[in-house]
């Protein structure tokens, strides 16, 4: 227990989140856009994919479900994906954009069609390209400000983009052979 009337000094250490940089250093993360047809993901991590930065969804920002997917949702989550980054200090983003493919998703979804070719849809869904566009506007603020004077004092510096990649997965063989995973029972 501290003595009366003396006052014990606590130290207020400074604690700052992500990398140690210097000033001007380009602090790159890898955003990973997963846009299907019923929802829209926009997961942040580090370089190496093992730590988690920031992990936000269409449907954490919108109440109905019908909204999710929906572009509105995307950009959303994307402008609370970017605001995270920047208080953690990422500062730029390589982009793998994903959608549905593969074959399992597509298998139910080509039944309810009458096409059953084995491949899911290669094409991101509503949300991705507003999810990206949102991603490379934020932080910006070049509404305010007059191109040429946000040019030249920076004011206009959003999310930086690296490289945008695309990343769905295609199968490498054949489509699926008709008779699902049990086989054709006579």
């Amino acid at each position: 227990m501290a003595p009366k009337g003396k006052k014990v000094e606590r130290k207020e250490e400074n604690i700052s989140l992500g990398p140690q940089i210097s000033e001007g250093e380009l602090v790159f993360g890898v955003a990973r856009i997963f846009a299907s047809f019923n929802d829209t993901f926009v997961h942040v991590t580090d370089l190496s994919g093992r730590e988690t930065i920031v992990r936000v969804t269409g449907g954490m920002k919108v109440k109905a479900d019908r909204d999710e997917s929906s572009p509105y949702a995307a950009m959303l989550a994307a402008q609370d994906v970017a605001a995270r980054c920047k208080e953690v200090g990422v500062t730029a983003l390589h982009i793998k954009i994903r959608a549905t493919g593969g074959w399992l998703g597509s298998f139910e979804r080509g039944l309810r069609d009458g096409n059953v070719d084995g491949n899911g849809t290669k094409t991101p869904g509503p949300g991705a390209q507003s999810a990206l566009r949102a991603l490379a506007r934020a932080g910006r603020s070049s509404l305010l400000l007059p191109p040429d004077l946000a040019r030249i004092t920076n004011a206009s510096s959003g999310m930086r983009i690296g490289r945008i990649e695309d990343v769905t997965p295609t199968p490498s063989d054949s489509t699926r052979r008709k008779g699902g995973r049990r086989g054709r029972r006579l």
